[in-house]
């Protein structure tokens, strides 16, 4: 996701747009449209070779060619985290994807033939791990996958969607987010002294942009070496900087205050944010926008229609609550619980990455996964994937303290204001969503 200090910015070739397309297509949690870089240019258009169809031991039914192992390893998280047991089919798929030095293709029909080096996805390898980690049982491939993770790793510090391209935003976070479900300190992890978080900070915008756009993300930096405000990278970097990883681990305690955008000295020129102030910054940011959206962010992909980008608005909320701001997270949450169904339960079949985005967020906020906003998400992704008597939804137990309680009254007065705002709600949950 850059061109870091001492990098010459670099120009998105053929093959790098459609990697960047890959990577929004992703974490839009759609294989339609892309969603991150400054590139209409669908990910598909990249192999004119037939769709493969989705293995029976694959959540969803849709082409798995670009997203196969991200929407499986997503799904098996959300589901380990619910204590919904997977069937022993979807991971053993998932593990036999792993190539052999350690790294995931973004998919591969048939395992048994060796993986390309440089066709392996580092955002694949960094879902694989925070879900293998959920799982638990798998440290050895996990070791592996952390070998390679460091490996990969650019001489800037930063991670690219596939090894030897440069760096971007949304790789970087993913593998930090990576590290840290492994239990390893990603100040730790560095290449030509600087190291995972110098590299995702660098990637922010700071006091030298305008100070509505300070703490916003850019995929990569421009021609010229200027950062652009990108609304994909933005909330996923953030979660990351915040110290996040897949399913929530502990967020900061409440900060009791709003999110702070970066002190700026008068005529100060810096281009990015230190990563001391980097997670508190992108909350800022993401705050306002979410402000300025009425509750979700809007979707800011070149060519495509304006409207609620429903999976930032997930990244959004988890950044926001990791980095100690649950109180304004709360917007994003309500928006989602409200009007999710549509994204996750799609015209075509359950959208296994949304579902499993929302699943996440329910967690994350303390909502009973068996009705958010009415629907049963542990049942809905558990239904999309290979047939397992013991795939059944199991409510997660009741945790001490914490915000749940507040988080079920906060969300309910949120949505439930203005006695016909539920409604109204509810009657648009299916518009497209992003």
């Amino acid at each position: 996701m850059t061109a870091q200090k001492g990098t010459p910015p670099t120009m998105l070739t053929s093959a790098r747009a459609a990697a960047a397309a890959l990577a929004g297509l992703l974490l839009a949690g759609t294989v339609c449209a892309p969603a991150l870089a400054d590139e209409t240019t669908p990910a598909a258009t990249a192999s004119p070779s037939p769709a493969p169809t989705a293995p029976a031991a694959l959540f969803g039914k849709g082409d798995p060619q670009y997203d196969g192992v991200w929407r499986q390893s997503l799904a098996l998280t959300a589901l380990a985290r619910h204590q919904a047991k997977p069937a022993e089919s979807a991971v053993a798929w998932l593990t036999a994807q792993q190539c052999t030095d350690g790294g995931w293709p973004s998919f591969r029909a048939d395992a048994s033939v060796a993986c390309d080096p440089k066709k392996e996805d580092s955002n694949a390898t960094a879902v694989a791990v925070q879900a293998l980690v959920a799982l638990g049982g798998h440290q050895e491939r996990v070791g592996k996958a952390v070998r390679w993770l460091k490996e990969v790793q650019n001489a800037d510090g930063s991670w690219a969607f596939n090894p030897g391209d440069p760096g971007d935003a949304n790789s970087t976070g993913l593998a930090v987010d990576a590290l840290l479900a492994a239990g390893t300190d990603p100040a730790q992890v560095a290449r030509g002294g600087r190291n995972a978080y110098d590299a995702l900070s660098s990637f922010q915008l700071g006091c030298a942009s305008a100070p509505e756009k300070r703490g916003a993300f850019a995929y990569q930096p421009e021609p010229d070496g200027s950062l652009k405000a990108n609304m994909q990278a933005t909330a996923p970097a953030a979660f990351a900087a915040a110290g996040g990883r897949l399913p929530l681990g502990a967020p900061a305690a409440a900060k009791g205050a709003p999110a702070q955008a970066p002190a700026c000295a008068e005529g100060s020129s810096d281009r990015t944010v230190p990563h001391a102030d980097s997670a508190e910054a992108g909350a800022a940011y993401l705050a306002a926008q979410l402000g300025a959206g009425g509750g979700h962010l809007v979707l800011d992909t070149p060519g495509a229609t304006p409207g609620p980008d429903f999976n930032s608005t997930a990244w959004a909320a988890l950044a926001l609550i990791q980095a100690g701001h649950a109180d304004q997270a709360a917007p994003a949450v309500g928006f989602l619980t409200a009007n999710g169904r549509g994204w996750a339960a799609g015209p075509e079949g359950t959208n296994v990455a949304a579902a499993a985005t929302l699943l996440l967020v329910a967690d994350a906020t303390g909502q009973d996964p068996k009705n958010v906003g009415g629907t049963d998400l542990v049942g809905l992704l558990a239904a999309a994937g290979p047939d397992s008597s013991s795939a059944a939804a199991v409510a997660p137990a009741k945790k001490k303290g914490g915000p749940s309680t507040l988080w079920v009254v906060g969300v309910g007065l949120l949505i439930g204001v203005g006695g016909g705002l539920l409604l109204s709600l509810q009657r648009n949950r299916r518009s497209p969503g992003a």
